[in-house]
């Protein structure tokens, strides 16, 4: 059974990408994942040389892109939700910009549009219509994103980060709702915290929406620092032949970025090991 393995870039503080990508590889992931605010404090404004640079150390190490995530956390005081036209206009022409940063930086990324902060209902809004200014943004960029051959995918969030598309089901509704080829749905093992049914299950019940995996422990440290049984995951996946990324997104970086690589990619190698061919 044999699956891409790809890291989030946001784990080495304070490396040069070129430093990032040659650990990365070396641990034997052979995809990147990266966060815009680790490249620049307004992503969007990245120059075109710069953008053609970082497509070049990736392939000088042997890395593809995978895609985007930590969409919004710069620049700072955008929402996508909010009450204000003119903030959620500004707030969506920033997604636009990152769909070309991602189109730019490689071929067919994705763009895993968490955000808890920049989405929630806020202003007073109920989260209903919050949702609903989510929805009609999402639809509103979707034809660019098809255009630029980048799937924006609907990041479901338990409720102690967001208000606004708590689960699996939620999210692969929304896609449904918007029908573009360029909006799908992922699935990230600890934002699935609060979900009721076993993760398989729901990986199973809605893998035609699902073109992304994040895999981490539940506590939101590197695969192998706890206990989560990685194996029921992929059965589902490789019996569905999923094609896409299996991304490692750790939230504690304490061990430091070279160990978080090796330990979690050697822990999910023994996983997938484990697994009839």
């Amino acid at each position: 059974m044999v699956f891409r393995h790809a890291m989030c870039n946001e784990a080495f503080e304070g490396l040069r990408f070129a430093d990032v990508c040659r650990a990365v590889r070396q641990a034997g992931y052979t995809g990147i994942e990266i966060a815009p605010f680790t490249l620049s404090e307004n992503p969007v404004e990245i120059a075109a040389s710069a953008r053609q640079e970082y497509r070049d150390i990736m392939a000088a190490e042997g890395l593809a892109f995978a895609g985007l995530h930590w969409l919004m956390v710069t620049p700072r005081g955008l929402h996508v939700t909010a009450p204000d036209a003119g903030l959620r206009a500004r707030s969506w022409q920033h997604i636009r910009g990152l769909i070309d940063l991602c189109a730019d930086l490689g071929p067919s990324g994705v763009m895993v549009f968490g955000s808890p902060q920049q989405r929630r209902a806020a202003g007073g809004l109920s989260p209903a219509e919050a949702t609903r200014h989510f929805i009609d943004g999402l639809a509103g960029v979707a034809p660019h994103a098809a255009m630029r051959r980048v799937t924006v995918l609907v990041e479901a969030l338990p409720a102690g980060q967001c208000d606004v598309v708590q689960t699996l089901a939620q999210a692969a509704e929304i896609v449904r709702e918007i029908s573009s080829p360029a909006v799908a749905t992922m699935f990230d093992v600890h934002n699935a915290i609060d979900e009721q049914e076993p993760h398989a299950a729901l990986v199973e019940r809605y893998f035609d929406h699902i073109r992304h995996i994040h895999v981490n422990e539940l506590d939101g440290r590197h695969c192998g620092a706890g206990s989560y049984d990685f194996k029921p995951l992929f059965e589902v996946l490789g019996r569905r032949q999923y094609a896409g990324w299996i991304s490692l997104e750790a939230f504690d970086f304490t061990p430091g970025g070279e160990r978080i690589a090796n330990e979690s990619l050697r822990h999910l190698e023994s996983e997938i090991a484990t697994l009839p061919v």
